[in-house]
């Protein structure tokens, strides 16, 4: 099955905003190759080169997910979070949309243990003699099931490090980038004109921060995960062993008595 990138047309980038970069004073000069001119100021971005850097970037996340990778999404800018959170809940994979816990890559052993924190408090909450406790302390229980949702919640069940990371803001986000970086994982990150897009390993040139081309960039992610777990599930599906023929064996011989 040859894997089809979502529709992404130029109109729709337009209609988004995608090609609104930063003003000049804030570019970054690595940027100058996707940038397509400066209009007032404002540096606008080279869209076609948009287009093709996000087929490229979704036809390598595809072919992760369908070989059976995880990936995690990260957006904790607050014009991010909602759609970090629902696209990444959409197609079954995790997510950061709050504060990045430093470590939570690079250091996993001690990521596991505040997990399985977080699984004794929830654990404890909802026990049958929860009751039992005060209401100070059943009010201390439920504010740091809180925070251990708004830190973990999106990873609770990842298991293991990803196999990708998908974020918005490469800039906002430069400790993921650095920590996937130093472990090897690739990362897809839109990159505005303020960004270093050689630090990610699929730079897909674009706003980051209108609400619309934010949404539009999460919306596409959630949408090749999904046809990349649908091939996985076809693959496995009509991958059947080969059995060899089976052959009788021969019926042992008899001697005639006599």
């Amino acid at each position: 099955m040859s894997f089809t990138v979502p529709t992404i047309s130029l109109e729709d980038l337009l209609q988004r905003g995608v090609h609104f970069g930063h003003k000049r004073a804030r570019w970054n000069p690595k940027m100058a190759p996707y940038i397509y001119k400066e209009h007032h100021g404002v540096h606008i971005i080279d869209l076609p080169q948009t287009v093709m850097l996000m087929n490229r970037a979704m036809a390598a996340l595809h072919q992760c997910v369908k070989n059976g990778g995880r990936i995690l999404f990260v957006g904790t800018k607050l014009q991010a979070r909602k759609a970090i959170k629902e696209s990444a809940i959409r197609c079954g994979q995790y997510y950061v949309d709050h504060r990045w816990l430093g470590g939570t890559l690079t250091n996993w052993k001690t990521i596991s243990a505040s997990l399985k924190h977080f699984r004794e408090v929830e654990d404890r909450v909802n026990s049958a003699d929860f009751s039992s406790y005060t209401k100070k302390e059943q009010l201390g229980f439920h504010r740091e099931l809180g925070k251990c949702e708004l830190a973990l919640g999106g990873i609770r069940n990842m298991g293991g490090l990803p196999d990708m990371v998908f974020l918005i803001d490469a800039n906002k986000e430069s400790i993921v980038v650095k920590e996937a970086r130093k472990l090897k994982i690739p990362t897809i990150a839109i990159v505005d004109t303020n960004t270093d897009p050689t630090v990610v390993d699929y730079p897909i040139p674009g706003n980051d921060d209108a609400l619309r081309a934010i949404e539009f960039y999460c919306d596409v992610v959630a949408k090749t995960v999904l046809s990349g777990l649908q091939e996985e599930f076809d693959q496995k599906s009509y991958d059947v062993p080969n059995v060899p023929d089976f052959e009788p064996s021969p019926a042992p011989s008899v001697k005639a008595k006599g």
